[in-house]
């Protein structure tokens, strides 16, 4: 080795060994040779040492976004498009065949329930009416003659027979005194008889079965007849609206075809078909919004939850009911219905977003502490709304869980994990909400 060139190390001259080579080295060469492959093997080390805690500390930190667990209401909703009906419709169908006389309404034309609507021609009916009525009337006549006569006969022939049966009663006292004679109590006997007689002939003329079924006969056809005349005359069953009059008077409506249709719209009933599952959350009375096309929201309540599937979808049938102030709500309109089944007035929640699902079902999310350390918390669930999830265990209120960048940590050993460096963004910032850690 050359003097003043420290960094030079002139191996040929170190150790040379062949087998009629011999050692040109002193021991004090061989000891500075030594002593120089020492220094440099420390100062290799040292390099080694330094490059890798420095690519230790420039480790690249993962950058996540994270929400806290917030304590409020939840609410778990039953959602479904449907179709508006009114709250009460009445088509009214003729009962009998005429031709119509005359409109008292017209389309649009509030109504209420016994209001006189329309009239069918009706002569012929009239006059039959009259006729039963003249029937009626002539044997309820003879029914009241008959019945005072049997009255009548039925007295005269009890008072017989009561004088008769004293004059018996006295008779048969002398004879047995020895005061009147055996052909006396005798005569006395048969008069009593006769009086008996008498009386039950009278009694069975006091059953005026005939006179009754005559009378009850008359008294059916003048009730049919005017039966008929009735309806002739349509009436409204509820109070509502006219929505419908597609005939005009002098037309004789088809059989079976309603001349007017009447709609109560004061409250109009969304029917919705939801799953099996989620109708046996629901029950009368629950809260229910309708939401309109143009962004209106309307208040409701469901009014059935139908206890029979339907046959062909398999679902079940779920009516809400809403009030229609101004009517502004339209019948036949599809609507959408959001039915609350269950309401949580204090409860832990956090975005959906955070919430790791195992192929299990098993829940968890990624906790951060005050140090962004991050760690795995396995975590149990309730009530799921959108992107709001009720954690029923597992985690309190203020905890931070990461939302953006959970999958890709949930990916990572538990030992790696907890090594890795977070950087925690605000919502928005991240690009694409990708994270990875090693």
């Amino acid at each position: 080795m050359r003097k003043g060139t420290g960094t030079r190390v002139k191996c040929t001259k170190f150790v040379r060994f062949s087998d009629d080579a011999r050692f040109h080295a002193s021991r004090s060469q061989v000891r500075r040779y030594v002593w120089f492959a020492g220094i440099f093997s420390l100062v290799m080390l040292g390099a080694s040492g330094c490059a890798t805690k420095e690519a230790v500390d420039e480790q690249p930190a993962v950058t996540v976004q994270a929400a806290a667990a917030e304590n409020r209401a939840i609410q778990r909703e039953v959602t479904a498009d449907a179709i508006l009906y009114p709250k009460d419709q009445a088509a009214l169908v003729p009962k009998i065949n005429a031709p119509i006389q005359k409109f008292y309404v017209d389309r649009g034309s509030p109504v209420h329930a016994g209001q006189l609507l329309a009239e069918l021609e009706n002569r012929d009916i009239a006059s039959a009416v009259a006729d039963n009525q003249g029937a009626y009337q002539q044997a309820e006549a003879s029914y009241q003659t008959a019945l005072q006569k049997a009255q009548q006969d039925l007295t005269l022939a009890k008072q017989q027979l009561d004088a008769q049966q004293r004059l018996y009663d006295n008779r048969e006292s002398l004879f047995k005194q020895g005061a009147a004679s055996a052909k006396d109590a005798e005569d006395a006997r048969i008069a009593l008889t006769q009086a008996q007689n008498q009386y039950q002939v009278a009694q069975k003329q006091y059953d005026l079965r005939a006179a009754e079924g005559q009378l009850m006969s008359a008294k059916a056809k003048t009730s049919g007849a005017e039966a008929q005349l009735s309806y002739t005359k349509i009436v409204s069953p509820i109070n509502g609206v006219v929505t419908d009059r597609p005939f005009y008077a002098g037309e004789t409506a088809p059989t079976g075809s309603p001349i007017l249709t009447v709609m109560d719209l004061s409250q109009v009933v969304a029917r919705a078909h939801v799953s099996q599952q989620e109708a046996a959350a629901l029950k009368v009375g629950d809260a229910a919004s309708l939401s309109l096309l143009d962004g209106t929201s309307v208040p409701g309540s469901v009014s059935l939850v139908s206890p029979a599937l339907d046959p062909n979808s398999t679902t079940v049938e779920v009516w809400v009911q809403a009030r229609n102030p101004g009517m502004q709500l339209k019948p036949g309109a599809s609507v959408k219905v959001t039915m609350v089944a269950e309401k949580v007035a204090h409860a832990i929640v956090i975005p959906a977003q955070a919430l790791l699902t195992s192929s299990d079902g098993a829940g968890s999310v990624i906790v951060l502490d005050s140090s962004n350390v991050p760690h795995k918390q396995k975590v149990e669930t309730g009530i799921r709304n959108g992107n709001d999830v009720q954690i029923t265990q597992g985690l309190k209120a203020g905890e931070r869980v990461v939302t953006v960048g959970a999958f890709e940590l949930d990916k990572e050993d538990p030992d790696v994990l907890q090594k890795t460096k977070i950087q925690v963004q605000a919502p928005g910032t991240a690009e694409g909400g990708e994270a990875g850690g090693q």
